[in-house]
């Protein structure tokens, strides 16, 4: 299997998009949201196939590979509502983190579970706006110990990143809280969106060479 490359571009924002910026620095993702990649995260997300967990985790590591980061960081899963994961199982961006960390050889990182947490429920983000997501998910997530986490770096973890929204309201709760610096890695991107979203004043393009899974 290969990964797909997201490319980042300079582009003069309008004042609407940098008003919805996301407040994360960089977002890697090993490939598209599509194919093979879309059928295996489905089957370890839906029908709890454990033993995509180890190749999920190999991917975000090549993924992870991507990220301009220098010293050391909180690998922080986005959070479920207690409800769903209850009702799962799982968390399917924790499981993802943690075989992650049984393949990266790279030091200095630290899996932080509990740092983040979903304080209510919220309804799909299929089908919504933009606006619509970002309302969605206003107060959804707070920070626990927010003292301990000045000036730390987070890495934040999930399998698939859509509009960004999601992704988005996380970082801006942990900046919020004194975390100096937010990243994102996830397994898969949903290219269509990715062609619209902005990360950090700068717009971000899918790669035309987005590589199919074999």
């Amino acid at each position: 299997m290969s990964g797909g490359r997201f490319e980042i571009e300079a582009s003069p924002l309008c004042s609407l998009c940098r008003r919805a910026a996301p407040q994360f620095t960089q977002a890697v993702a090993f490939g598209a949201y599509d194919g093979a990649l879309r059928e295996l995260i489905h089957i370890f997300k839906y029908q709890r196939v454990g033993s995509a967990a180890p190749v999920l985790g190999g991917m975000l590591a090549q993924a992870y590979a991507k990220l301009r980061i220098v010293g050391p960081l909180l690998l922080v899963p986005v959070p479920l509502w207690v409800g769903k994961k209850r009702a799962r199982g799982f968390n399917q961006a924790e499981e993802i983190a943690r075989s992650f960390l049984r393949v990266y050889a790279g030091p200095g990182i630290q899996l932080s579970t509990a740092l983040l947490t979903r304080t209510r429920e919220t309804v799909s983000q299929t089908g919504l706006t933009r606006h619509q997501r970002r309302a969605n998910l206003k107060g959804a997530f707070s920070v626990a110990k927010p003292e301990k986490l000045q000036g730390q770096t987070v890495v934040l973890v999930d399998d698939v990143m859509t509009t960004g929204a999601t992704a988005g309201e996380c970082a801006r709760v942990l900046l919020k809280a004194g975390i100096r610096q937010v990243f994102v890695a996830t397994v898969a991107r949903a290219i269509r969106e990715a062609e619209s979203v902005t990360l950090g004043g700068t717009r971000v393009r899918a790669a035309t060479a987005v590589s199919h899974l074999t």
